[in-house]
């Protein structure tokens, strides 16, 4: 908070602009990126990434908590991405053996052949949209930056 030492000041004209793209690119971005795969794949960004996460996890296993949080969605969100993708035989649902209590989603064969698939049309989408408007850009410091927004 501000003090009577160091009263709060304005934003800058260059902190307001990056301030506001940073809002736009926010909403933008995953909006342009799932309306690629839904035309490329019939796969829904949510549904992409839960399956990548799944990928990534050890036994291809997560509790439904830990995916929800890793994907930015809340719990309710991800039961109903992990019920379309259990209907299509992608993912299935166990109990935790830590406490019985909590449910695990486990990425399916046809779960990592789907997401193999689907993975050409994200990486295409992400090309287009982000990387080919960032050459030159050190994106080991721009990573850095946005950790620290972020972490």
């Amino acid at each position: 908070m501000p003090t009577a030492e160091q009263p709060l000041q304005p934003l800058s004209a260059d902190e307001e602009a990056l301030l506001r793209q940073l809002g736009r690119v926010m909403i933008v971005l995953p909006r342009v990126i799932d309306a690629d795969m839904m035309r490329e794949q019939h796969l829904p960004v949510s549904e992409y990434t839960a399956l990548m996460h799944l990928s990534e996890a050890p036994g291809r296993r997560m509790r439904m908590s830990e995916l929800a949080a890793t994907a930015n969605l809340s719990l309710s969100g991800m039961t109903r991405v992990v019920t379309r993708l259990e209907k299509q035989g992608l993912i299935e649902r166990t109990r935790c053996d830590e406490d019985g209590r909590g449910w695990n989603a486990v990425l399916t064969d046809a779960g990592l052949a789907r997401l193999e698939e689907a993975w050409p049309a994200h990486l295409a989408s992400a090309r287009r949209h982000v990387f080919d408007h960032l050459e030159g850009t050190d994106l080991t410091l721009l990573v850095e930056a946005l950790q620290r927004i972020a972490p």
